[in-house]
């Protein structure tokens, strides 16, 4: 693909637009939501204070001389953004940066009482303790005697949808939890998936799963590595999460263990699954890895030597969600059309993206499925949340 094909990066400048609304919306109301879940001093209250009016009319801010990760942002933009209106600078860049200055607020990497606690916890736990996680762990019950292929499908299912328990998506659509999934998908490569992970016992290759959302999101993840290894079709699972708390309910080290505890504590079929998983851990055939590319505002076709080549080794990666989507893709106006192979032919293996449509970004669908859907819903169906799709590249 030349470089006269490429839109340009999705910026937040236009009244209206998905972005846009992110920008003057959304983020304003996770400043807000995080100000009250903890009895913050008043010394961080004013800084939550002071990103909540640049985010109004303000404008990018410098982080401190003695951030820890400075350098590392410098070297992702932070010069040639700093001082500049959020909403003339690249989205992703923008969105992932409002959450690093949020943390920064809040005293997240100081050395203050505030050090290292996760200003979202309060709520990605009560994702863990809501009633529907409950009712989603209970159906596994009545799974448990079915096929294995059929458990698979429900599982990989499960996994897919999972992704709308997306906390700072309802932030900004307050009548995203009640709307069901729309029955079908709008790209579905689920075949190509599972001739990836070969039904073969004793399978002895790496998966990686790029983890999105922490809670309801994380459970389905965790239990289809749990039945992936089970089963044979791979031999170990590495699980990427993010160095520190994101995008409101990014799963994170904690938010894996809290996940854990979630399902050896529940009743039935869950707990089986929660002791395995607690077992592969323990045995290594399901790790955790964290690299701070995961937290960069940077599409992955940027990703560094030693990530790619652990991608490049894996058997198969499935990239989770809507951030890593646009990460996968591009953060762009990509024609819907536009073949999945070409955008992700920087990748360096098989990938699959698992994702529930909550942004713009779209590419790999047929010309009939594209015209369908804007008849039916003009442009809502690319981020209301109720589409999804299962897209591969081998």
């Amino acid at each position: 693909m030349s470089d006269d094909d490429v839109p340009p990066v999705i910026l937040g400048d236009t009244p209206g637009s998905f972005p846009h609304g992110v920008l003057a919306e959304r983020h304003p109301a996770i400043i807000r939501q995080v100000r009250e879940a903890f009895p913050y001093d008043p010394a961080v209250r004013g800084a939550l204070d002071a990103l909540l009016e640049s985010c109004a009319d303000g404008v990018v801010p410098p982080l401190p001389e003695d951030a820890p990760d400075r350098e590392r942002w410098r070297s992702w933009g932070l010069d040639a953004h700093a001082g500049r209106s959020w909403h003339d600078i690249p989205w992703l860049w923008a969105e992932s940066y409002f959450y690093r200055q949020l943390l920064q607020a809040v005293g997240y990497f100081g050395d203050g009482p505030w050090q290292g606690v996760d200003p979202f916890r309060p709520f990605k736990l009560a994702e863990l303790d809501a009633p529907e996680t409950g009712q989603e762990l209970a159906a596994l019950d009545g799974l448990a005697t079915r096929p294995a292929d059929e458990r698979a499908r429900a599982l990989l299912h499960g996994s897919l949808w999972g992704n709308r328990a997306d906390l700072g998506f309802r932030l900004s659509d307050a009548d995203a939890r009640h709307r069901s999934a729309a029955p079908g998908l709008v790209a579905d490569d689920s075949e190509t998936l599972w001739s990836l992970l070969p039904a073969a016992s004793g399978a002895s290759g790496v998966l990686c799963l790029v983890a999105d959302n922490a809670g309801r999101e994380l459970v389905p993840d965790l239990l289809l590595a749990a039945h992936l290894l089970a089963h044979g079709r791979i031999g170990r699972v590495v699980l990427y999460v993010k160095p520190y708390p994101y995008y409101v309910s990014d799963a994170t080290t904690a938010d894996v263990v809290d996940a854990l505890r979630t399902l050896t504590a529940a009743p039935g079929e869950a707990a089986a699954y929660g002791r395995r998983l607690w077992a592969a851990m323990a045995d290594g055939s399901l790790a955790l890895r964290v690299h701070p590319f995961a937290a960069a505002p940077s599409p992955y076709a940027e990703m560094p030597g030693d990530l790619r080549a652990e991608f490049a080794a894996a058997t198969l990666t499935i990239m989770k969600g809507d951030l890593n989507y646009r990460r996968l893709v591009g953060d762009r106006l990509w024609p819907p059309t536009t073949p999945f192979a070409d955008v992700t032919a920087h990748f360096p293996g098989p990938v699959v993206a698992l994702r529930t449509l909550k942004s713009d970004v779209i590419t790999g669908l047929s010309p009939a499925t594209e015209k369908a859907l804007d008849a039916a819903e003009g442009q809502r169906w690319r981020t209301a949340g109720t589409r999804a799709l299962i897209q591969a590249r081998t």
